[in-house]
């Protein structure tokens, strides 16, 4: 990767660069052809993911320098300024999200351009989805210890790849949803979370600030994973959100 010159400023917002420990599951399309970016949405989102999509190299850069994305999908050819552009600007501002480039165009000098521009990864279209997918994984372990399939708190597993719980003999099958908001609880356990913390890892931009739906999406697993057990693990903290664990 080419060097790119950055001196963070304060006040410089860098969203999902700075980690927490949290899981990564946010991800913004940016891509001109409405229905290409909507086809992606809808597939990430079947897969558990929160995806945000424009279809402006501005829109896109003010979303990628100021909001909490973890991944960042990013055409090259897109109307008010290419990709290469918007990558590299994105990296004079310090974030450091990781970028997937989708081009259409695939010759050797296409590639290292959006490379030393910051690009991460490079996808040539037409592609399948399921490659996507399998990049956009790779992207979001890179840098992070290995992990198994399973994620275990207490009695309590999660599996990443069938994408069901298991709490001592039961198994539960969970909505894409619910998935994602358990695998959030268990990647921080014992933390209090805010409704904006989890909004923001578990929904997308479109999420009403005012709604319950996080309030429904915790009751029901709640009536999955702890109310038939003896140790409950999901808590609420009044007036500050929820906490996954067990308490002292």
């Amino acid at each position: 990767m080419g060097a790119i010159g950055c001196s963070c400023e304060p006040g410089v917002a860098v969203g999902a660069r700075v980690r927490n420990g949290g899981t990564r599951m946010r991800i913004l399309i940016i891509e001109d052809n409405p229905k290409m970016a909507g086809a992606i949405q809808r597939g990430l989102t079947d897969h558990g993911y929160a995806a945000d999509m424009c279809h402006t190299g501005h829109e896109g850069e003010d979303l990628g320098a100021t909001q909490p994305y973890d991944l960042i999908v990013l055409d090259l050819m897109l109307p008010d300024r290419d990709g290469v552009e918007v990558c590299r600007n994105l990296r004079r501002r310090c974030v450091a999200t990781p970028v997937l480039m989708l081009t259409a165009l695939s010759t050797t000098e296409d590639k290292v351009a959006g490379l030393d521009a910051g690009a991460d990864d490079y996808l040539a279209k037409p592609f399948e989805f399921e490659e996507l997918l399998a990049r956009i994984r790779a992207l979001l372990r890179r840098g992070e210890a290995s992990e198994g399939r399973l994620i275990t708190c207490e009695d309590l597993e999660l599996d990443l790849y069938s994408r069901r719980a298991k709490r001592g003999d039961a198994e539960f099958e969970l909505s894409n949803k619910e998935f994602a908001l358990l695998e959030y609880l268990m990647r921080n356990p014992n933390r209090v979370l805010s409704r904006t913390q989890i909004a923001e890892k578990v929904w997308d931009m479109n999420f009403e600030p005012g709604s319950n739906v996080i309030d429904v999406y915790v009751s029901s697993l709640r009536k999955k994973l702890d109310y038939e057990f003896e140790t409950p693990l999901i808590h609420t903290i009044k007036g500050a959100g929820y906490r996954f664990g067990v308490l002292n």
